[in-house]
């Protein structure tokens, strides 16, 4: 059943410092920014912004085992949003997440359909093949009803293929993929 008329949210992942230039900065990350930043600012609904955070036992975790690069630890430079997202964040919900998928974010998109009917959330961010991904996934879960939108001109990978690869992975799950561009086919498809 798609719904023709309720809220439309849209979700921004972690475009913080170490994602965009700093110690895991997608290669593709500044070249989006201003895609990004247009959808962010004449988007009309409401808006919440997730933040990879870690402290200092992040190589304790399961992430910090497989990837032992610290970053995004709490209260660095790294951590922070990028002063260019960090205005367009004003009075809206931020919510920190100590790994790729936020629970968290599921219940609070789950409430907000409850409060008044979900039609559509749109994500962008960073890292495609990773957050926005698993943010994704957890988004289709949580409202079944709605539709979930990447805006893939508005993500960067971990490498142009890793994205490519979430993107073929998304739509696999009947996440609507807007504005890609498909390096292999050399394609722009909405």
């Amino acid at each position: 059943m798609k719904r023709d008329n309720g809220r439309d949210l849209l979700v921004v992942i972690d475009m913080q410092n170490d994602f965009i230039g700093g110690k895991l900065a997608a290669p593709e990350a500044e070249a989006i920014m201003p895609h990004a930043l247009d959808i962010i600012r004449g988007f009309a609904g409401d808006k919440i912004f997730t933040m990879d955070t870690h402290d200092e036992r992040y190589p304790e975790t399961n992430e910090g085992q497989h990837l032992p690069i610290e970053h995004c630890v709490r209260g660095t430079w790294g951590w922070e949003l990028d002063s260019r997202i960090a205005l367009q964040s004003e009075d809206s919900l931020i919510l920190e997440k100590p790994t790729f998928g936020s629970l968290e974010l599921g219940a609070i998109l789950s409430d907000l359909d409850k409060e008044a009917p979900v039609r559509s959330v749109t994500m962008i961010g960073l890292v495609t093949d990773i957050c926005v991904l698993s943010n994704a996934v957890i988004a289709k879960a949580a409202l079944p009803y709605s539709e979930i939108l990447v805006d893939a001109a508005a993500t960067a990978g971990t490498t142009p293929e890793n994205k490519e690869t979430a993107l073929d992975a998304l739509e696999a799950i009947h996440v609507i993929v807007k504005n890609r561009h498909d390096a292999r086919s050399g394609l722009l498809s909405d």
